[in-house]
């Protein structure tokens, strides 16, 4: 059944997912998906977490080495993973008495900031920040284009170029931080920007530890 509602969500998002659908899918009736969830929000939420289950199989030999390097290898896994299932990202840790993957994630970032020399706060903010940023990011990247992306009126470097010529036409003493990126801008990969971002957070974190 998660298999099956992971499908939906893929091909559908969230707005695809209905019990009429999954059952159809399934060859039953939809009276039957109730024997195993009690609504759409805990299906969503186990979905996520059956998902998950391989972000933790590919991360299970993470560790011992050093633990920031450590922390990134996990965060990027589980980047990836939101990346390519945009509607992950709304369910990640949203209800873990029924996630136990998702805690079990949490858990294992934890460990890696356990092994640095951090007050019991500090790692709690620590892990925090890390989680934040890399489902902040990768839900921010998989939202879906502008109208005429999605269209194909335009593509994705075109709208990039249009963007940027918008802000070198603005005043340059009212906007100096967007005329000084705007050739970074038109040119940039969103997987290296949200690593280099990561990078950054990361190097904090080393220097809050003595590292």
């Amino acid at each position: 059944m998660l298999t099956e509602t992971v499908a939906l969500l893929d091909e559908h998002g969230e707005a695809g997912l209905n019990f009429r659908a999954l059952a159809g899918r399934l060859g039953g009736g939809v009276g039957s998906i109730y024997w195993y969830v009690s609504s759409k929000d805990e299906l969503l939420d186990r979905a996520s977490d059956h998902v998950l289950a391989d972000v933790l199989a590919a991360v299970a030999e993470v560790g011992g080495g050093d633990p920031v390097d450590d922390l990134r290898t996990i965060a990027v896994t589980l980047f990836d993973a939101i990346v390519d299932r945009p509607w992950l990202g709304a369910y990640f840790m949203r209800n873990t008495l029924v996630q136990p993957n998702a805690l079990r994630l949490f858990e294992t970032l934890g460990q890696q900031a356990l092994r640095l020399d951090l007050t019991a706060r500090q790692r709690f903010h620590a892990v925090s920040a890390v989680v934040g940023f890399v489902v902040g990011t990768a839900a921010d990247l998989g939202q879906e284009p502008p109208a005429e992306v999605l269209s194909g009126e335009v593509d994705r470097d075109e709208y990039l170029a249009a963007t940027v010529e918008q802000w070198r036409q603005l005043d340059a003493e009212a906007f100096p931080y967007l005329h000084e990126i705007a050739d970074e801008f038109e040119a940039h990969d969103d997987t290296d920007q949200f690593r280099a971002g990561l990078d950054l957070l990361l190097a904090g974190l080393r220097l809050q530890a003595g590292g």
